[in-house]
This record gives structure tokens, sequence and C-alpha cells, in this order.
């Protein structure tokens, strides 16, 4: 099970993921991203507990596309780190945009 908490206060929507990214909450996360334009988005892993292969791949395009990705942990971080191509420092400053 996944719970998608979207916040769309201070001109960015943050979506924030508790529990699995695995399997039909891959394609729930997707639509909500769609509906949202795409743009500005803030994606908090922090309460994930779990991203299988296609939410991996999901991530990846969500973050070549513009989102921030936000994780900490031993599980998600290297994670994100891998999407991102850098270290994470801090959860604020972990976003590297590639141009």
């Amino acid at each position: 099970m996944l719970k998608i908490t979207p916040d769309s206060s201070q001109g960015s929507m943050r979506l924030t993921l508790e529990g699995r990214l695995a399997g039909a909450w891959v394609k729930e996360l997707e639509q909500i991203w769609c509906g949202a334009g795409q743009s500005g988005i803030v994606v908090d892993l922090i309460g994930v507990t779990f991203i299988a292969e296609d939410g991996k791949a999901l991530l990846s395009r969500m973050w070549r596309e513009g989102a921030e990705l936000i994780a900490t942990g031993c599980c998600n971080s290297p994670i994100v780190e891998h999407i991102t191509g850098s270290r994470l420092r801090h959860p604020s400053t972990q976003r590297k945009r590639r141009t």
C-alpha cells in the first residue's frame, strides 16, 4: 500500500509518499504527477519503505522532467543518488539539475 499526500502550497506541488512504491501504486503516482502538470514537483520519499524497479523507473523519469526527489536513510538515499548521479547531503539541498 502507498499513501500519497499532495500539498500545493508555496507555489509548488509536494507529494509526500508513505509505504511501498510498487505495482499498481506506481501507476497511481504517475497519474497524480501527470495531473499536477509535472513541473515544480517535490517528491518526498522519506516515508517510503520499498521501491520496486517500476517505481525506480518512474522516479527517474520524474527527475529527468524536473521533479525534486527527497530521501534520507540507508534504503532510499542510494536509490535517489543513483537516479540523480550525486551524493545527498541534506533533504533540502539534494537536487542537482541537469542541463
